[in-house]
């Protein structure tokens, strides 16, 4: 399996607790958007410890972009990221990844599982296509909300937000469940694409085939 060593260029902060990393590119280096890679700390101590992480650039983009939620808590590979610095490097290894792009439909995600959508959406804005996508965004907290400004621009309306812990004006309050689905998205026969923690996960897709909607229809991965 071949295995990429790549400088990193810049480190920054995205939300409380959501850092950009972006780093060089490998010559010939090949993506498609959505997808994503395991990746390693290019440290003795953490060659090992491997973590998938998804691309947040775009395929043609002359570097490579991360967009990775961090758990000091855990004391463990995202914790370490905090600490690295520009020059310091990263292993990258396989590329893999099941949301892809099919067509206009309706994306769901939860937290995290909003970084296979980045890419996709930075595409489609790249080439005029954003159309009649929606985006809907499950967090807890509005300061949780990754790239809820960009997000915003490309999509107005269409960008759709709802916070499980705090009630915020002009923002939906709750979990995601039948009702607001069915209040959200005018149609049904759309192309679903779902990405999130699990339980979120889990409940979505049930609400989604309640509704009638196709399984054959979504295209979802949990983180």
């Amino acid at each position: 399996m071949e295995k990429y060593t790549v400088k990193i260029i810049l480190i920054d902060k995205v939300t409380h607790d959501v850092i950009k990393i972006v780093t060089e590119k490998p010559v010939g280096f090949k993506f498609t958007s959505g997808q994503a890679t395991e990746i390693a700390i290019n440290k003795k101590e953490w060659l090992k410890e491997k973590r998938p992480f998804t691309f947040t650039s775009l395929p043609e983009n002359d570097y490579l972009e991360f967009n990775i939620k961090t758990y000091p808590e855990h004391k463990g590979v995202t914790n370490e990221l905090l600490t690295l610095k520009k020059e310091d490097e990263l292993i990258l290894h396989e590329v893999f990844g099941a949301i892809l792009y099919k067509e206009e439909g309706v994306f769901i995600a939860g937290g995290a599982g909003i970084t296979p959508f980045i890419s996709i959406f930075r595409s489609l804005l790249t080439n005029n296509k954003i159309g009649s996508n929606v985006l809907i965004f499950a967090n807890k907290t509005k300061a949780d909300i990754i790239l809820e400004n960009e997000f915003k621009e490309m999509l107005g309306d269409a960008f759709i937000n709802i916070l499980s812990d705090e009630k915020v004006e002009g923002y939906h309050h709750g979990m995601i469940s039948e009702d607001f689905l069915k209040a959200n998205i005018a149609d049904l026969s759309k192309q679903f694409y779902v990405c999130g923690p699990p339980p979120m996960m889990d409940a979505v897709l049930q609400q989604l085939v309640n509704l009638g909607v196709d399984e054959k229809s979504i295209t979802k991965e949990a983180i």
